[in-house]
């Protein structure tokens, strides 16, 4: 796992770190040190801490005038034990929201499990959004974890369906992926 870097190739359009509105700005991640753990097996120090014991994330990329931001994941997504959805919900995404930001995409290829237990922070989030018309995405995630996540209805709040399993995201500049995502969206919903 230590060799799962988060995806770099967007760093010439953003970087969370450098971003004053970002909750991890100024952050600095070493390149050498590894100290945080999945599993007992280390993670690649450039994944960001946002108070979960098993999830870590990596803001991709957030544009205020397009009030859109792109979040990977690696890690297992546990709210049964770890409430990583209160963390998650509370440390960044509170910010991002009151900084503009109602389209979220989560990137979720290396989240190597989903634990549920109450969709209250889910539900809340999709309210904080639902008024500027945003939309929550989950991308590419595993599908024993789609189908946990289906079993506490988080289909509700979250686009979880087949449309969003294998997308080659990385193919796209961030703009162009947050736009494609929303056309997809909205065929759907015509």
């Amino acid at each position: 796992m230590h060799q799962i870097e988060p995806f770099w190739k967007w760093r010439d359009h953003y970087i969370a770190q450098e971003d004053k509105r970002s909750p991890f700005f100024g952050v600095e991640n070493s390149e050498f040190e590894y100290s945080r753990l999945v599993y007992n097996y280390y993670i690649h120090p450039q994944w960001d801490d946002f108070g979960s014991n098993t999830l870590y994330i990596k803001v991709l990329y957030a544009d205020y005038e397009e009030h859109s931001a792109i979040m990977e994941f690696i890690g297992e997504w546990n709210d049964a034990i770890g409430n990583d959805i209160m963390y998650l919900k509370r440390e960044v995404v509170d910010l991002m929201i009151q900084n503009g930001i109602y389209k979220f995409i989560l990137i979720g290829e290396n989240v190597l499990n989903f634990h549920a237990s109450e969709n209250d922070y889910y539900e809340e989030w999709c309210i904080d959004i639902e008024e500027e018309g945003g939309w929550i995405i989950a991308l590419n995630f595993r599908d024993h974890v789609i189908d946990e996540m289906f079993k506490i209805d988080m289909h509700r709040y979250v686009y979880l369906n087949e449309r969003f399993v294998d997308v080659p995201w990385r193919r796209y500049k961030p703009g162009d992926l947050v736009e494609l995502l929303d056309g997809m969206l909205m065929k759907k919903l015509t």
